[in-house]
């Protein structure tokens, strides 16, 4: 089994006929794009459309009011609206779920007894789900994900990096603690490159961006390294560079300084000749 690559539909502004039409020219294998995102609750025959396409889907379940969730959402109505989240899933048969739930803001031992009642919940489904390392939320600390894990051995992690860069202020390496920790946990990577002062840097090819994205590949490449030691698929990607206060923008015109369909499918072919297992030398073809 190769690994796969998946087309971010953050900031998509078209069609889902237009998404799987530029997915397929851009190289990549399937889409990634949010349950509720505009293109698919406009189409109403946007389920069959996925499933008629034979492409792999990776679903994003979001709870508590939005991607930084509300601080008066009480963990019992995270879990309620994920149970729906989910459920309503199962019938566009993903490939996989990554899930961003919980808050940042509640003790731990709050947490982690929140993060088992969610895997009880994910499990029940029978979907492959795993939990997005994303600031605000319960895996949005990397100083505190150890414990966690330890005692949650089912719990699968979407790698998001960019976001620890942001809340440690420095690169995530692959000697840190956390990311040890987390290496033989990860199914699935957001390939974006974030520096110590942000989430995204203004394009990962500028060579002002070196250090980085090295630091992000090497971590990329430890998860993918321990989960084909240990006889696992590789992990999947999805390039996530996005808009909404992600993407640097130019003052007083506030237009982007680079293009996201362009870097994004850039990362995707750099990502293929990187990695083996992307272009599948290491471990056969589909």
């Amino acid at each position: 089994m190769t690994s796969l690559l998946f087309f971010s539909l953050w900031g998509f502004q078209g069609s889902l006929a237009l998404a799987l039409e530029t997915a397929e020219c851009g190289g990549f294998d399937g889409l990634e794009l949010n349950i509720r995102h505009p293109c698919l609750l406009a189409d109403a025959e946007g389920p069959a459309r996925l499933r008629d396409s034979g492409r792999p889907l990776v679903l994003e379940v979001v709870t508590g009011g939005g991607y930084v969730p509300e601080l008066g959402c009480t963990a019992e109505q995270h879990l309620a609206e994920l149970d729906a989240l989910l459920r309503g899933c199962v019938g566009l048969r993903p490939h996989r779920v990554t899930v961003l739930t919980g808050s940042d803001a509640w003790p731990l031992e709050r947490q982690r007894s929140f993060l088992a009642e969610a895997l009880a919940l994910a499990e029940a489904t029978g979907l492959a789900v795993s939990f997005e390392t994303h600031r605000s939320r319960c895996l949005g600390m990397p100083w505190t994900i150890g414990p966690l894990l330890d005692a949650l051995p089912g719990l699968r992690l979407t790698a998001d990096l960019s976001h620890w860069c942001v809340v440690a202020e420095r690169l995530m390496t692959p000697e840190l603690e956390p990311v040890q920790a987390m290496a033989d946990r990860v199914d699935h990577i957001h390939a974006r490159v974030g520096h110590a002062q942000g989430p995204q840097v203004s394009h990962p090819f500028a060579p002002e961006h070196g250090e980085a994205l090295a630091a992000h590949l090497a971590c990329w490449q430890l998860f993918s390294e321990r989960a084909l030691k240990r006889g696992a698929p590789p992990p999947s990607f999805t390039p996530e560079f996005g808009p909404d206060g992600y993407m640097p923008t130019l003052p007083f015109t506030n237009q982007p300084v680079a293009d996201l369909l362009t870097i994004n499918t850039a990362m995707a072919g750099w990502l293929r000749r990187l990695f083996p297992a992307a272009a599948g030398d290491r471990i056969g073809s589909q």
